[in-house]
């Protein structure tokens, strides 16, 4: 009997994991996929909207395999140096693809509504994001971040409305804050505003003024100011992430 039972389960999980491959082999969710689909998704998506990508790639890859060809004239042993231009090259080809991947990425997503989340989504883990914390029915938004620079509240929209809305959040949280800085951002490309792909940046390069044992008790009193807003409907944009992508694109 217990060897019967001891077939039986190793049955079912034999039957378990093939399910569990075949459902990661059609899922859509980057989280599911294997590192060398992150990386063709990521250059599938990124070459619709960087038509130079391929050549730069196979530029990158060619020249490096050249300069160690050269090397290989002149040093020994010489076998070893077209190998490593192989490896240098595709490394090479990585970094553009990485590098040209995030420039797409704005691209694609510019203008629509929420896309100051793609931005948001490459600050480091020390930030914690709130996407969409306020929207109107225009599709003005606002976003916030809490990290090393205290509450940073990010709007996006028509510049006249989305001001308005920053400035009425910012007085919001300045009830709340406890000698926590709040900094407001315009979202745009026009002067004093800050455009999507600085976004990242520029918050980074934001003055530290906490220490990260404090984000838990700011996170705190955030909660509870988000407990009092009325529910409102998330913008129908993107809200994208990239995470799939610039996970392969790290190496992972």
């Amino acid at each position: 009997m217990a060897s019967e039972r001891a077939k039986q389960l190793a049955a079912e999980q034999k039957a378990a994991l093939a399910a569990e491959k075949q459902r990661k082999k059609k899922s859509n969710d980057p989280k599911d996929w294997g590192r060398g689909r992150q990386f063709w998704e990521a250059f599938r998506v990124t070459r619709q909207y960087d038509k130079p990508l391929v050549p730069l790639m196979i530029g990158a890859f060619l020249i490096a395999v050249a300069v160690f060809v050269v090397l290989s004239l002149f040093l020994s042993p010489w076998w070893m140096y077209p190998i490593l231009g192989v490896l240098f090259g595709l490394v090479a080809a990585m970094y553009i693809l990485s590098w040209r991947a995030k420039i797409a990425m704005f691209k694609r997503y510019a203008g629509q509504p929420g896309s100051a989340e793609v931005g948001l989504n490459l600050l480091p883990k020390t930030w914690i994001k709130n996407p969409a914390i306020a929207v109107d029915r225009y599709q003005n938004v606002i976003h916030r971040v809490v990290g090393p620079a205290g509450i940073v509240l990010i709007g996006e929209g028509q510049a006249g409305k989305v001001r308005e809305m920053l400035a009425t959040e910012a007085k919001r949280h300045e009830a709340i804050k406890y000698n926590v800085a709040v900094t407001s951002i315009l979202m745009g490309d026009a002067a004093n505003q800050v455009p999507l792909n600085r976004l990242d940046k520029h918050i980074k390069k934001l003055p530290k003024t906490i220490k990260g044992s404090q984000v838990a008790e700011i996170m705190a009193r955030l909660k509870a100011l988000d407990g009092s807003r009325p529910r409102m409907p998330i913008p129908k944009g993107p809200m994208p992430s990239m995470k799939g992508a610039r996970s392969a694109l790290r190496g992972r």
